[in-house]
């Protein structure tokens, strides 16, 4: 799996990958999506062998923003990017593999509000920051040639750190009958899927229509974004599918969740099996909230 940014299975077919369909039918590895901010990435540089920290800006092809100390840190970042990362630089324990987190906040406290989602621990956190990792990569010389594989173990706290990776399932059911027909449906689409630059400017038009709270229509999505209805209708049918199979997903073993003043259990999921990884989110109501609240302008 290329380092990529996790997509809502429905948008991935907007360019004719239907790759999800199958990936839908798999079992998968389950973890939660913690709503935290920025991302960080930390370990061992390849080209280096040396421990560096940074945002996914260490993955730039050109600008490339890796930390191995804290001069770099200033070279490359500013602000309370910066001050994150060289609490994160000092904190986090030497590995000799790459993983990636999100940033929930700098320890002494027991309620966290990273970006949309309030976090609620059972007690103070003594650690002096907290980070919920959950991807790790792979790399053969260089960072800009890495590839991303799903987190599967939790990773041990230590005094300076306190690693939040909650447990998460799914309970089974068979997804092969809605999965056929959308494959059927599909053949409707089979001259009007999209080029990825195509691709990207929808993405862009169904986000606007989340922020601003819009009903996520086929026919309204077709006129806004140029294109073809029935490749809209395509992408709604694989969007209920997704939900259907979040409702299945439970977590266990967290802090407690908020979105304003109601309880969540979680943010999302991210589903990972051989067909790759996703992220499963409501997006009307989590998407709409962070686009709107979120600090740093994550991704959504």
């Amino acid at each position: 799996m290329q380092n990529l940014h996790l997509q809502h299975p429905e948008d991935s077919i907007l360019t004719g990958d239907l790759e999800v369909l199958d990936w839908f039918t798999e079992s998968a590895h389950v973890s939660v999506k913690i709503d935290g901010c920025p991302a960080i990435v930390w370990g061992t540089d390849p080209a280096t062998g040396t421990f560096f920290v940074g945002t996914k800006a260490v993955f730039n092809k050109k600008k490339i923003r890796i930390a191995h100390n804290h001069e770099e840190i200033d070279q490359h970042y500013q602000g309370e990017v910066a001050d994150i990362l060289h609490a994160c630089f000092d904190c986090l324990p030497r590995t000799s593999y790459i993983y990636q987190g999100d940033f929930i906040g700098f320890g002494g406290d027991d309620t966290y509000a990273p970006q949309a989602v309030t976090y609620v621990f059972p007690e103070v956190v003594t650690q002096s920051i907290i980070v919920a990792p959950h991807t790790m990569y792979e790399a053969n010389y260089d960072l800009r040639d890495s590839w991303a594989l799903p987190l599967v173990k939790k990773l041990e706290s230590t005094s300076d750190v306190y690693f939040l990776q909650p447990d998460a399932w799914q309970d089974d059911d068979d997804f092969t009958t809605i999965v056929n027909f959308a494959r059927q449906m599909s053949m409707t689409c089979e001259y009007k899927f999209l080029s990825k630059s195509k691709a990207r400017e929808v993405e862009k038009v169904i986000n606007t229509f989340v922020k601003i709270g819009a009903e996520l229509d086929p026919e309204a999505l077709a006129v806004a974004a140029d294109c073809d209805v029935n490749l809209m209708r395509f992408w709604k049918l694989v969007k209920v599918i997704k939900e259907d199979r979040l409702s299945l997903c439970a977590t266990s073993g967290g802090p407690l969740a908020y979105l304003g003043k109601k309880f969540i259990a979680a943010e999302g999921y991210v589903l990972s099996n051989e067909y790759g990884s996703y992220k499963l989110v409501k997006r009307e109501v989590f998407s709409h909230y962070n686009m709107n609240h979120g600090r740093f302008a994550c991704a959504s």
